[in-house]
C-alpha cells in the first residue's frame, strides 16, 4: 500500500481521479451482470459489517447490480474468508479480508483453511483504523503519554490493558508497546469494546490501545483521555491528539486495515473493474467524511499494493505474537 502520506494526495484529486476512473469502469467487461455476493467474515452490527454495507450501497448504485452482504462470522473471521477462498472465481462473490486473515492469522493458528498468500485475487485496500492509546479521566491522570508510560513504569505489578480479544491487533498492539517502553502489562480481553469500556470506566482496567472508531464516543464525552493515535499522521476528528511517534514511540504505525479480494482466479478485467469503481469512491469526499465520522479512514491502493503491503508488515506482527504470547488454536 502507498504510505498514508500519499493515500492523501491521492483522495485529494478527486476531481481528475474521478475522470480517469470513470472510461475504466466502463470498459472490458459486462460484469456485473447478475448480484454479486459480498461476504463479511464478523457479525451483523460491528464496524467491518456496517463500512461493508456503506460500499455494497454506492457500488449498487454504480454498477447496476444488486450486492447482498453475507455474514459469516466465526473463528476469528477464518471461517467466512475460507467461504471467500473456495468460491468460484467468477467475479460473483467478493470478500472483505482484514490484516488478521492476511498476515496475523499465520502466526496463531498452527494450521489455516486457507492460504493467504495463494488462494486471493486482492482487489484494493478498503479503509484503515487507527487504533488510540486511552485511559479512564476519572482514574488515570496521564494527560500525555509519556506521562502514562512513566506512570505504568511506576506501578507495582504492572497495568493491566483490555482488548477485543486474544490475537486481536489491540492485544498485540498493548503488547508491543509495553514491550518497546520497558513497562509491565497484563492483557485482559473482553468479548468486544462494548464489554471493556464499562469495566475501564470503573477504574478496574487501566489502559486500552483499541480500534479508535469504538471509542470515539467516550473520548468526545470526556469519560476517556485519547493520549495517541497509531497511525503515520493525525486523525482528522480528533486534530490535538498526537500520533505515537509524535508521542515519542518511535516506529510504532500499527493500523487494522482491511481490503477487498475475489477468490485467486477471478479474471482481471473484474478486477480491474471493480478496482475502478472503488477508487471513486475513495475520492467522493461524501464518502470520506462518511467514514471520518466512523472512526475510520477510506482508502484505496492497486491490487498489488494489497499484497505489498502484507508483506511489509509481517515482521512486526510477527513479532507482536511473539511478544504477546498469543494462540487461537
Amino acid at each position: 500500500m502507498p504510505p498514508i502520506t500519499r493515500r492523501h494526495a491521492i483522495l485529494s484529486a478527486s476531481a481528475v481521479g474521478a475522470a480517469l476512473a470513470a472510461p475504466a469502469i466502463a470498459q472490458g467487461t459486462d460484469w456485473p451482470n447478475r448480484p454479486v455476493r459480498a461476504i463479511v467474515p464478523w457479525p451483523p452490527g460491528g464496524s467491518t459489517d456496517i463500512l461493508v454495507r456503506i460500499y455494497c450501497e454506492r457500488l449498487q448504485s454504480m454498477l447496476g447490480q444488486t450486492f447482498v452482504v453475507e455474514n459469516r462470522p466465526g473463528a476469528g473471521g477464518n471461517i467466512g474468508i475460507e467461504a471467500t477462498a473456495k468460491a468460484a472465481p467468477d467475479g460473483y462473490t467478493l470478500g472483505i479480508a482484514a490484516v488478521a486473515h492476511l498476515v496475523i492469522n499465520r502466526y496463531l493458528y498452527s494450521r489455516l483453511p486457507y492460504d493467504p498468500e495463494r488462494d486471493f485475487a486482492p482487489v484494493a485496500l478498503a479503509w484503515e483504523l487507527p487504533n488510540v492509546a486511552v485511559v479512564p479521566s476519572a482514574h488515570n491522570p496521564s494527560r500525555t503519554l509519556a506521562e502514562f508510560i512513566a506512570w505504568a513504569k511506576a506501578k507495582r505489578g504492572g497495568i493491566t490493558y483490555a482488548s477485543p480479544g486474544i490475537g486481536t491487533t489491540p492485544h498485540l498492539s498493548g503488547a508491543l508497546l509495553a514491550a518497546r517502553a520497558g513497562y509491565e502489562a497484563i492483557h485482559v480481553p473482553f468479548r468486544g469494546a462494548a464489554q471493556a469500556i464499562p469495566v475501564m470506566l470503573k477504574g478496574e482496567v487501566d489502559f486500552a490501545l483499541d480500534n479508535l472508531a469504538s471509542y470515539m464516543a467516550v473520548i468526545r464525552d470526556g469519560q476517556m483521555r485519547a493520549l495517541a493515535v497509531t497511525s503515520a499522521v493525525r486523525f482528522p476528528m480528533l486534530p490535538d491528539v498526537p500520533t505515537m511517534v509524535e508521542a515519542g514511540v518511535p516506529d510504532f504505525v500499527v493500523t487494522s486495515w482491511q481490503g477487498f479480494v475475489f477468490p485467486a482466479g477471478t479474471p482481471r478485467p473484474i478486477v480491474d473493474k471493480l478496482n475502478a469503481a472503488l477508487k471513486t469512491l475513495a475520492e467522493d469526499p461524501a464518502m470520506q467524511r462518511r467514514f471520518l465520522d466512523t472512526g475510520a479512514q477510506i482508502a484505496w491502493s492497486t491490487p498489488e499494493a494489497v499484497t505489498e503491503r502484507a508483506e511489509r508488515e509481517r515482521p512486526m506482527w510477527q513479532e507482536a505474537v511473539r511478544i504477546s504470547g498469543a494462540r487461537a488454536d
